[in-house]
């Protein structure tokens, strides 16, 4: 019972209250959950201070705390899951910014404090500004990318998950990478 089906059964029967769904939904989204985290994680520095399980760990307490989301299906619960992840990452550069300015009051070694990269936090900060200025613009194309860019939906997950035509998904997709591209150059 793994099939998106099987996921998207679940999902229902846990929204209505069955707690033994959530304990059978658990294994069947552990990987691909691991996998949308690994993506966000093989795009910051190897020295990065938060590993791909604790990722997961506290993406699916968060979702697990979800009590207002009604979950349509297997596409929607890992793109929400994959907004998490990316606002926990976002929250994780920012304190790194915060403390790196003397906010945090953490003294380093310089061989600790090269493994903490600017550079790449500074990126994210970005990418998501500009995604922020997108959703201002076009709530739809801001998430077709949190969807495929950091959920690693493919074109016809996201159209279901957002219920549009994969055709729609393609276009935004495009414009929306062209849109950012511009957009994170002008701000640097």
């Amino acid at each position: 019972m793994d099939s998106p089906t099987a996921i998207t059964e679940l999902l229902i029967r846990w929204r209505q209250g069955d707690q033994s769904a959530l304990e059978r939904l658990i294994p069947l989204v552990e990987d691909e959950l691991h996998k949308i985290a690994h993506r966000y994680m093989s795009r910051e520095n190897p020295g990065h201070l938060l590993q791909t399980t604790a990722l997961v760990n506290e993406a699916f307490l968060r979702l697990i705390d979800q009590s207002r989301v009604s979950w349509q299906n297997r596409a929607h619960f890992f793109g929400i899951a994959a907004q998490i992840m990316r606002r926990i990452l976002l929250n994780h550069a920012r304190d790194q910014k915060r403390i790196k300015r003397g906010g945090g009051g953490i003294q380093l070694s310089l061989s600790e404090a090269e493994a903490v990269s600017a550079e790449q936090s500074a990126e994210l900060i970005a990418l998501d500004e500009a995604l922020n200025r997108l959703a201002l613009i076009d709530e739809r194309k801001s998430r077709i990318v949190e969807l495929r860019y950091f959920g690693g939906l493919s074109v016809n997950e996201t159209a279901e998950a957002l219920q549009v035509s994969p055709i729609t998904v393609a276009r935004d997709w495009n414009l929306a990478k062209a849109w950012l591209a511009r957009e994170i150059s002008n701000g640097a």
